[in-house]
């Protein structure tokens, strides 16, 4: 039978029961700002009942806390890490999208845009057909033009600066993953240590779901908990769990152990107007490249690829006519003109997922300017079977990347120059400076040791294309294929001495105020197809068009799934979130719970002293 004292122990077992509830009330009071903080509770049941071998059997023993647990849904958990790494996309896109805007945006008029400055030039153009000899007017054109030169400078220069903080960026999450996935390791080892020898290991279990959550805004993650139980025995729990991190479907953390991302320097460029240095990103345990291109790739690490490397898909493509043991012959499905060719010189080609270096090529003009074929020189000395094996396969250069990051604007801005400037220098080399010397290129592409490339190995002729006859130009020809927004300049001549540009075809006599050639050049201006379809005039038009779409696509979405989160944070808050207002009313519930226990308490206590004092034998 039980104790004479049997009741002051039920209601002991009642006091320290609403101790523990009040503390951890307390807790939560406490750490109602603390991020991350889940709310806890402590969890009790009825004691085990004592037999007492009376007729009703068993008498029941009090109450027993079996354990202080955080309030987690582990759905809404995994749900808001899904949509975190969308709106850590989207935020990132947006916020490089909006400063490539601005740099294509006409500024107000103390800062001129493309379109105040090309008509500019084009207006000072005009003033020669009044007076195509004056040296004055001569000048002021000349400068005009140089104006027109130095804004793609300044935009592609702000271009390539904005592509090496996304290169800096990309390495710092990096870090920032790897050092996640070291501490996600260590936590998961102190909550096994701990909860192996009973209880649950909250606050450190706050501090792995914390890192998950700033996690899962850099790149799309899983994260799987399961019990480890005995090997003898599987429905015996041990205590311990195994936790499993996966990024983009590949392990990360394993358990106690993790693996790491490394950020290794491209040795080549894959575009013409490429940074140099720029990431690839590799498993450090392995080498294997971490894809970021894949269909299910998301977070705030793949808007940077996006952006840093995004070519609307329009990378290098082709089939393999044929190969040798060094050469290997493309026809072109894309960049089929010299406008449009954007690949570095020299670089990695991949073949039916192999890759194969190529340190130069050559391409097969026809008299239309359409480029027939390739012909990449490749470093590797191919054997028969692999000459056999490549035929009829399709090559590319680049990845090929569904956004419009700072390659598409770069190449955008090539192909409007090299087509613009094409036509234009057509046109000035078919007539005579004023001192009757046949006129050279007034455009030119500036080369890093100070001299110009008149792009001399091309023969262009006035109507903009190769002048009836085929040609072969190289990756280190004097063509247009080295001109970009980069290196795109006049010539130093023209520059030096304003009589070095041609007006008039015959400058003898009192031709030297003669201007068709002017004539025909005005009508570059809006007359003119040059680009996607329309005038160069269009030019900004069709660039500010590209950004505008790809930005208000990504406000949208960067809206949409902003406020998803934010419904899924109410609702996670509303689970596992400490509420003011809750803990008031817990405070009240369990005080007056204590006090009932401290009652009884007094009680029993009254009843011993009358029992033991007062009862006389």
């Amino acid at each position: 039978m039980p104790s004479t004292f049997f009741g002051l122990n039920i209601a002991s077992s009642a006091l320290n029961a609403f101790q523990t509830a009040v503390n951890t009330t307390a807790n939560n009071i406490s750490n109602v700002q603390t991020k991350g903080y889940t709310k806890q509770v402590a969890n009790r049941q009825a004691s085990d009942a004592l037999r007492v071998y009376q007729k009703y059997g068993t008498i029941g023993t009090g109450v027993t806390t079996t354990s202080i647990t955080s309030i987690r849904s582990e759905y809404y958990d995994t749900k808001y890490w899904e949509n975190q790494s969308s709106v850590g996309m989207f935020e990132t896109k947006l916020n490089f999208l909006n400063q490539i805007e601005n740099y294509f945006q006409d500024k107000e008029s103390n800062e001129p845009g493309f379109s105040t400055i090309f008509t500019n030039m084009f207006n000072q153009l005009n003033e020669l057909t009044s007076n195509a000899g004056d040296e004055n007017v001569r000048k002021n054109f000349i400068s005009q033009a140089q104006i027109f030169t130095s804004y793609f400078h300044d935009v592609s220069n702000g271009l390539v600066k904005l592509q090496k903080d996304c290169n800096d960026q990309i390495k710092t999450l990096v870090e920032s993953i790897n050092s996640s996935a070291q501490k996600i390791a260590a936590l998961t080892k102190q909550i096994n240590s701990i909860e192996i020898q009973g209880g649950t290991a909250n606050e450190l279990r706050d501090q792995r779901a914390l890192i998950i959550d700033e996690l899962s805004k850099i790149v799309p993650i899983t994260a799987a908990e399961s019990p480890v139980t005995n090997s003898n025995y599987p429905d015996m729990y041990t205590g311990g769990t195994n936790y499993i991190v996966k990024i983009d479907g590949q392990t990360l953390v394993n358990n106690y152990e993790y693996t790491t991302l490394k950020c290794v320097s491209r040795e080549n460029q894959v575009w013409q107007t490429d940074a140099e240095g720029l990431y690839d990103i590799v498993w450090a345990d392995t080498g294997m490249n971490f894809n970021m291109n894949a269909d299910s790739m998301d977070g705030s690490l793949k808007a940077l690829f996006d952006i840093r490397d995004g070519n609307n898909e329009e990378n290098f493509q082709g089939k393999i006519t044929s190969a040798t043991s060094s050469t290997i012959t493309i026809k072109p499905s894309t960049m089929n003109t010299i406008e449009t060719m954007s690949m570095a010189s020299e670089g990695v080609i991949t073949i039916k997922n192999k890759e194969y270096y190529y340190n130069s090529f050559t391409a097969e003009v026809d008299e239309n300017g359409k480029i027939l074929s390739y012909k990449f020189e490749i470093e590797a000395n191919l054997d028969a079977n692999e000459i056999n094996n490549l035929r009829g396969g399709y090559a590319e250069i680049g990845d090929k990347i569904d956004a419009m990051g700072i390659p598409y604007y770069m190449s955008q801005m090539s192909e409007f120059l090299r087509a613009f400037s094409e036509r234009f220098n057509a046109y000035q080399k078919g007539g005579q400076d004023l001192n009757g010397d046949p006129m050279g290129a007034f455009f030119i592409a500036k080369k890093y040791d100070g001299s110009e490339y008149d792009f001399a190995d091309q023969n262009v002729g006035t109507n903009g294309v190769t002048d009836g006859t085929k040609s072969v130009i190289s990756s280190t020809s004097n063509s247009y294929y080295q001109m970009n927004a980069l290196n795109f300049n006049v010539a130093d001549a023209s520059i030096r001495d304003s009589s070095i540009f041609a007006t008039t075809a015959d400058v003898t006599g009192e031709k030297i105020d003669a201007h068709e050639i002017v004539d025909a050049m005005l009508k570059l201006q809006s007359d003119v197809k040059l680009f996607r379809g329309g005038s160069a005039k269009s030019f900004l038009q069709c660039i500010i068009s590209d950004i505008t779409i790809d930005t208000q696509e990504s406000k949208i979405f960067s809206s949409n799934f902003t406020d998803i989160a934010s419904a899924i944070t109410n609702q996670r808050l509303s689970i596992a979130g400490v509420d003011e207002d809750e803990e008031a009313l817990d405070i009240v519930k369990f005080q007056n719970a204590y006090n009932l226990a401290s009652r009884m308490v007094q009680c029993m206590s009254e009843m011993y002293d009358k029992l033991i004092n007062e009862t006389g034998v």
